[in-house]
């Protein structure tokens, strides 16, 4: 887990210097250290790192460049490569850096001593140096956050093989025992089939039983519901995928990583509401058992459901978890509901892989998510919940089809649909990738969390209490 270095205790001085800057900054430097840097070819480039020795050859200091203002807005994390470049030991920052572009760059640090080791024992970890938590950052909130989203990438890199719907129950179970959280889990065909019959009929096939983990926590203030997508494998049921469409499936469970990531902040720095996490839990598998295409399932909500992809699973077990997730009423009624999944290929077609889409009827929460994720270097994005294809989703045999024929505005159909089951208008739904593609600055490839940043800051705002 990330941590920083005590405050007490010798460390070395790591410079951040922006390309402008070089000049100056050389000007009060001694003679050797101007002529080390310009005899390396340093140039304060964006993530660049260069040791700085004394006059025995050994590193006394070190600079990471900063880059210039057009590098910076087209990367986060510019200064995390120094992260892992730089030889064990403490360091500290020696910056004129403040207020959001000081903690991007102490978040940078924290999230690039992110290892998943698990699968090679044999391979000893090498020594990380550990940062100084410089003055006029909030160390709580910054680990807070830094710990949630490891506990994200672990979650989702973690193989199907040791990852199904028990083992992530075992880790729901964990955090709310970490936090005091009560937690609660339905499983077995007969309560499924009455509570839950859409979560039952995607997960019935496996032999991994489908579930739904139901955690709360916190005792006052607004109640805040966070409903995550956990499908521990994808195979597409009957309508299969192709090879290649499995080899990232066991990230489908990203929607839940992500929200069990985003309640660890939360319940981490005993923000001021009342916490509802609910998680369904299944395989999406082949056997006799399997859904087929043209199924009609009735869901908890009593809406029915015409199957007509047994791959668009995900909006199957979110829809009966966000049925309970409304019907609360009276003191326990939510204040503000958030579904997360990895749910969609459109939305990757149609933001890419960096970008968390979202979609909500809301315009201040659209705003005040959109400002966090760009304060907090957690981008998100806007996609609409356009009326006019409300009709795409009604098959005309059933109330609701799951995976409308033509290929348009796959997003945004299957956020529509969703909605048909939170009469709430305080929701929100985000459409995330849970992968990074290829290793960025605090980013390895393999799994990362989207958006939960960006709703941590917003939450005063969306939910108009302080935290």
């Amino acid at each position: 887990m990330p941590e920083f270095a005590p405050a007490a205790g010798p460390s070395r001085p790591l410079y951040i210097v922006a390309e402008p800057d070089l000049q100056a900054w050389l000007a009060t430097q001694p003679a050797s250290v101007c002529a080390w840097v310009n005899a390396s070819g340093f140039t304060a480039a964006l993530g660049a790192v260069l040791l700085l020795p004394d006059g025995a050859g050994q590193a006394v200091a070190a600079v990471v460049g900063y880059g210039t203002a057009s590098a910076r807005k087209r990367s986060r994390f510019g200064v995390a490569p120094a992260a892992t470049a730089l030889p064990a030991g403490d360091w500290h920052y020696e910056t004129s850096l403040s207020g959001d572009a000081l903690n991007e760059a102490v978040l940078a640090w924290l999230l690039a001593q992110y290892r998943f080791d698990t699968y090679r024992p044999g391979k000893a970890a090498a020594a990380l140096p550990r940062l100084k938590a410089p003055q006029g950052v909030d160390t709580t909130r910054l680990l807070a956050m830094a710990e949630g989203e490891c506990l994200t990438r672990d979650l989702i890199n973690t193989p199907a093989s040791d990852m199904g719907p028990e083992q992530l129950e075992q880790a729901f179970f964990r955090l709310a025992q970490r936090h005091g959280a009560t937690a609660s889990v339905t499983r077995g065909d007969d309560l499924l089939t009455q509570g839950f019959p859409m979560i039952h009929a995607v997960g019935r096939a496996s032999t991994r039983a489908p579930r739904l983990l139901d955690m709360q926590w916190g005792d006052a203030g607004p109640q805040l519901v966070l409903v995550g997508k956990g499908v521990c494998f994808d195979s597409g049921g009957l309508d299969i995928k192709p090879a290649a469409g499995m080899l990232l499936m066991k990230k489908d469970m990203g929607g839940a990583a992500t929200v069990m990531g985003l309640a660890h902040m939360i319940m981490e720095l005993g923000l001021k509401l009342r916490l509802r996490v609910l998680v369904p839990a299944v395989e999406n598998a082949i056997s006799g058992s399997a859904m087929r295409p043209r199924d009609i399932l009735t869901s908890r909500k009593g809406l029915t459901v015409e199957v007509n992809n047994t791959d668009a699973e995900g909006r199957l077990i979110l829809a009966d978890a966000l049925a309970l997730a409304d019907e609360a009423q009276g003191a326990d009624k939510a204040d503000l509901v958030i579904s997360m999944a990895t749910l969609t290929g459109s939305a990757r077609v149609a933001v890419g892989p960096d970008l968390a889409p979202f979609f909500t009827d809301d315009n201040g929460f659209a705003a005040a998510l959109s400002q966090a994720g760009m304060q907090m270097c957690d981008p998100v994005w806007r996609l609409p919940l356009w009326p006019g294809y409300e009709e795409m989703i009604e098959p005309g045999i059933a109330d609701l089809d799951n995976a409308p024929a033509g290929g348009f505005a796959g997003s945004t159909t299957a956020a529509l649909f969703l909605r048909r089951f939170v009469d709430n208008p305080a929701y929100v739904h985000f459409d995330i990738y849970g992968h990074q593609p290829s290793a960025a600055p605090a980013r390895p490839k393999g799994g990362v969390g989207q958006g939960a940043r960006a709703i941590l800051a917003a939450l005063p705002q969306m939910l108009g209490v302080d935290l």
